[in-house]
């Protein structure tokens, strides 16, 4: 994966971490998925959890690279948000929504990518 889309999947998670999120998984499928080379995958608690966590995403990328998101779904209800970056999608999801559409078993192929979070001082 290129640098610049390196960093910019590692900013995603970073602000999906800084905000609570968690079981928070990355995943190169470029060569594998004609949609996207990126996929994030995340869960929030509660759906104003996962909404903040997406609105958290939103804020980071914007500030940090100047880009807005091609397309969103789910701010409204909130037990799935998706947010599509073209070549990086991102899906913020409550625990049983997770659960039920297994976006980790559907892109088993991928290979995950290693995260470097932080706490922020």
């Amino acid at each position: 994966m290129e640098l610049e889309k390196e960093e910019f999947v590692q900013k995603i998670c970073q602000a999906i971490y800084d905000k609570k999120g968690f079981n928070i998984l990355a995943l190169n499928v470029a060569g594998i998925s004609s949609i996207a080379d990126c996929l994030v995958i995340a869960e929030g608690n509660v759906d104003r959890h996962v909404v903040a966590i997406a609105n958290e995403i939103v804020k980071e990328i914007s500030d940090t690279f100047n880009i807005k998101p091609h397309h969103m779904e789910g701010i409204n209800s909130g037990d799935w948000v998706l947010i599509d970056y073209i070549d990086v999608i991102v899906h913020v999801f409550m625990p049983d929504a997770r659960e039920k559409f297994r976006l980790e078993e559907l892109w088993s192929k991928g290979k995950p990518i290693e995260l470097n979070l932080a706490l922020s001082v």
